[in-house]
């Protein structure tokens, strides 16, 4: 059903750094027509991105999981940004830091715990804009979803929430010590929401970048957000590539419901709408189910159009997020009946992989780069 691609060692830069109307990558092997001078070529593809670090094997978004992600091999290192009250950039999938941190076992931020809407959700918990950097670096990571990964629950308290900071000098000791650039993903989360706060975030990420040159277009970063106007704030910042995420195909960006714009991610996958999102960003993240649709029954359909639409408006793709479990796989990949047990996720990464997406993000780097290498071959 899932005819597997050989697209050869292609270099993903290349057509990252297409303009809309490029040319893009043709049959298997071919280089781009339409590249811009300077861009590197130095990432394969497909390239796997360590999503949250191996967030499969350690706490997520901690120095423990970056590095675990790197010394596995995978290309690109994911980040997710918030801020704290005095504006420094911290490493959180999500401000609200209740099942990342063991702030509940604080009893001097007891008073902190609150209610808000973000992005139209209501949670009740602790977010990093109540704290300052010295407070929040007072808390130790845990596990986000101890259920399903009890293992990682063994690293609960052993690291702390790290700022974007870190991460950067992480980076380029890293780059030294191996002898090559240590590449990052890195995500503006809820930037409408923090904008209202004055907490914006893509002024503070631009100036964390030019600080240690990351800005430039051949920079060994992604810069990535769910909101399209997060990323057209970036274009006019820095030009180093830049990536929308795309939820499912029902799902509107939050800065599109601010705005009025009643566009879904299904209005901007069709060629007009990548179009658009070729005029400010150089790729696409979209959700796996965007790429291959599942039946009623969970079961896994065939791919969509998405790809050749988006290779056609010069666009590469970075969909998300392969987990090995199999709570998280498609119902025709899981094997037994213990949702935390391994199903068949190589088999699953071959399906995806073969319908010729740039890259994919995976809690599991060293199970996705297994299968990578095969699609790597020319």
């Amino acid at each position: 059903m899932h005819n597997r691609q050989q697209p050869g060692r292609r270099m993903v830069l290349g057509a990252a750094a297409l303009g809309a109307g490029a040319a893009v990558f043709g049959t298997a092997g071919q280089a781009s027509a339409g590249q811009r001078a300077g861009v590197p070529q130095e990432l394969p593809v497909p390239l796997i991105v360590g999503h949250r670090g191996a967030s499969g094997y350690r706490p997520e978004h901690t120095f423990g999981s970056y590095q675990l992600a790197l010394d596995m091999g995978a290309d690109v290192i994911e980040q997710d940004l918030v801020p704290t009250k005095d504006g420094h950039l911290v490493c959180r999938h999500e401000n609200d830091i209740t099942a990342t941190t063991d702030v509940s076992a604080h009893p001097e931020f007891a008073d902190r715990k609150t209610t808000k809407t973000v992005d139209g959700v209501k949670l009740t918990g602790w977010f990093t804009e109540d704290f300052t950097l010295a407070e929040l670096k007072t808390l130790r990571a845990k596990e986000r979803i101890p259920g399903n990964r009890q293992h990682n629950t063994l690293y609960d308290g052993v690291w702390e929430v790290p700022t974007f900071e870190e991460v950067l000098q992480w980076a380029e000791r890293e780059g030294r010590k191996r002898g090559r650039r240590v590449w990052l993903h890195i995500e503006t989360k809820h930037p409408t929401y923090f904008r209202g706060l004055g907490l914006g975030l893509e002024e503070r990420l631009a100036k964390a970048l030019r600080a240690h040159g990351r800005h430039r277009k051949n920079s060994p970063n992604f810069l990535q957000s769910f909101e399209p106007s997060s990323i057209q704030r970036l274009d006019k910042l820095v030009d180093c590539p830049k990536v929308v995420l795309l939820g499912t195909l029902k799902d509107r960006p939050w800065d599109f419901t601010a705005s009025g714009d009643p566009r879904t991610v299904a209005d901007l996958v069709k060629p007009e709408g990548l179009k658009w999102l070729a005029g400010f960003a150089q790729g696409i993240g979209p959700d796996l189910t965007v790429i291959i649709p599942r039946d009623a029954d969970g079961k896994l359909g065939e791919p969509s159009s998405v790809v050749k639409d988006a290779h056609a408006a010069g666009l590469v793709l970075h969909p998300y997020t392969v987990r090995n479990e199999n709570t998280f796989l498609p119902t025709d990949y899981r094997r037994g009946t213990d949702p935390n047990a391994y199903g068949d996720s190589l088999r699953f990464f071959r399906a995806l992989l073969g319908t010729g997406i740039d890259g994919l993000f995976s809690d599991n780097p060293d199970t996705a780069l297994l299968v990578a290498a095969e699609f790597r071959k020319g």
